[in-house]
């Protein structure tokens, strides 16, 4: 029974070793990409995310039932994509669809909603069949599903009032952009939250400004058809 107990012992701390490890790994993954996105000149960024990608695929080689590296794999693929020639762009978005597919399919609440953001951004970014997978629906279906799982993110908040932005509904992008500028960033990703609320203050001034040219247009509408009567 004593053999017994400190087996179960020695594999609760290998596993919380185990975990430890991870998370260390991902933080650092995830401070690195932050790095390159928000503050290294574009002509280095290319080079740099082909190495944060080979860190990567080496975590995913030690944990490959991690759905955060998995998630992490897909957006460093999905930032790189914008280095590449046309041909290795879809390419590359085509792989990180798929990577975000399985984390998702691993845990479907990967980075607290972050991995249906990301992927609900792709396919409305993506360009539309048959050049690549581009599906408006699908995008809103993975967006509103990271807003379920938290509906005080920043990022699921940006990028669903991004995207109701490119469908022409400003008065509802504003809702989305007022929320996530207003929301406290994490303290663990302050400099991120902090760029992302700021694009969030700008894209709700852009927002209100399309609500009012659109409404100036009605107007001068109604006018010039009373004026024809």
């Amino acid at each position: 029974m004593k053999k017994l107990f400190l087996v179960v012992l020695l594999l609760l701390s290998s596993t919380q070793c185990f975990a430890e490890n991870l998370k260390d790994s991902l933080k650092n993954i995830e401070a690195e990409w932050t790095s390159i996105y928000y503050k290294t000149p574009q002509n280095e960024q290319g080079p740099a995310y082909v190495q944060l990608l080979d860190k990567t695929t080496n975590l995913i080689r030690q944990y490959p039932n991690a759905a955060e590296a998995i998630y992490w794999q897909a957006v460093i693929k999905a930032t790189y994509a914008d280095h590449q020639d046309a041909f290795s762009a879809l390419s590359a978005i085509q792989e990180a669809r798929d990577l975000l597919l399985k984390a998702l399919k691993i845990d479907p609440k990967t980075m607290g909603g972050s991995a249906y953001v990301t992927l609900g951004t792709l396919y409305y970014m993506a360009p539309k069949w048959p050049i690549s997978f581009g599906d408006d629906d699908a995008a809103k279906q993975m967006l509103e599903a990271a807003l379920k799982i938290n509906p005080d993110s920043i990022d699921a908040n940006y990028f669903y009032g991004e995207f109701l932005l490119q469908q022409n509904k400003p008065n509802d992008a504003a809702i989305y952009f007022k929320k996530a500028s207003a929301t406290p960033a994490r303290t663990e990703q302050l400099f991120a939250d902090n760029q992302l609320k700021a694009e969030a203050r700008l894209a709700l001034e852009n927002a209100q400004q399309r609500k009012i040219s659109s409404q100036k247009g009605i107007f001068l509408s109604l006018f010039n058809s009373a004026s024809a009567k």
